[in-house]
């Protein structure tokens, strides 16, 4: 068992530097092509990637709910993942033309912390540890954003808003995936948000094959990598790790959104952006950790 969890673990920690890493390339990517054409291309490749996998023993359990309505709310809920991830990628990827990886990285994963908030309106219980969380990610964003004239620079500005879009994307899956293949789900939403992409790429942006095939790096480790690897390590580990651990091994892809920008971009993070970098992973593990916790097993 104990065997089982820790090689569950390194594939869950490989998972999130895969992840991480992918905002450097999001980044680079745009040198080339841009935003619209990028994620239109890289989750359109993210979704022929996991076509195999419906066919492979981790996507052979059939969809539950045969009624005519559970079928209508299945269609309607994959359909609106769909929207809500194309909104949140491009906002992110927008951002990303401003901003530093590490930065998109640290203020994208605030969804963490988001979900459980977004949970009160649903009338659901928000404990002590929640609102820790909350005070510590607000206060690390303040330090990491939030100029001298007391502004949010553009770009940390629309990745927050790709945070928000997450958050939605993250309760529907959470009310959906029980419902339905994993698989299944990810192809629906991955087709959805590449082919939103591609149809507004072409209305306002010019792609070129040429600037296509000089981004083809960035994009092949977006759609690949980021999307079919890392996805399937993901569905893979959990099936033996524990929740807590998913929970904190997977927040440290900001890190390694930071690690990859300063290893490769060469990113610089003030002493004081790193301070809020730490206070909001603190916040993200704090409710996550304490989330996945008091989840029935």
């Amino acid at each position: 068992m104990i065997k089982s969890q820790l090689h569950s673990n390194l594939l869950l920690l490989l998972a999130a530097m895969i992840w991480g890493f992918a905002f450097v390339a999001q980044r680079i990517g745009m040198n080339y092509i841009g935003p619209f054409s990028f994620n239109g291309l890289r989750f359109t490749l993210g979704a022929i990637v996991l076509l195999p996998f419906l066919a492979s023993k981790y996507g052979t359990r059939q969809d539950t709910g045969t009624s005519s309505k559970s079928t209508k709310q299945i269609l309607f809920g994959s359909i609106l993942t769909g929207l809500l991830l194309f909104g949140g990628a491009t906002f992110q990827q927008i951002g990303l033309q401003t901003t530093t990886a590490g930065k998109a990285g640290f203020i994208t994963g605030l969804y963490v912390v988001f979900v459980p908030v977004a949970g009160i309106l649903l009338k659901q219980k928000t404990g002590i540890f929640v609102w820790a969380g909350v005070i510590l990610s607000a206060w690390g964003l303040y330090l990491l954003s939030i100029t001298s004239e007391f502004s949010m620079e553009y770009g940390d500005f629309m990745v927050l808003i790709a945070s928000i879009l997450f958050t939605g994307h993250v309760l529907i899956i959470g009310w959906l995936s029980p419902k339905m293949n994993s698989f299944r789900l990810a192809i629906i939403q991955f087709s959805i948000c590449g082919g939103l992409s591609l149809l507004t790429a072409f209305i306002f942006e010019e792609p070129h094959l040429s600037q296509i095939i000089e981004a083809g790096l960035p994009v092949l480790y977006g759609g690949l990598f980021s999307v079919g690897i890392a996805f399937t390590l993901q569905v893979v580990a959990q099936k033996e790790a524990a929740p807590t651990a998913v929970a904190i091994i997977l927040s440290l892809e900001a890190v390694f959104a930071a690690i990859g920008g300063w290893m490769i971009l060469h990113e610089y993070l003030s002493f004081r952006s790193i301070i809020g970098c730490l206070m909001m992973l603190g916040g993200m593990i704090v409710v996550q950790a304490r989330a996945q916790t008091n989840k029935p097993s």
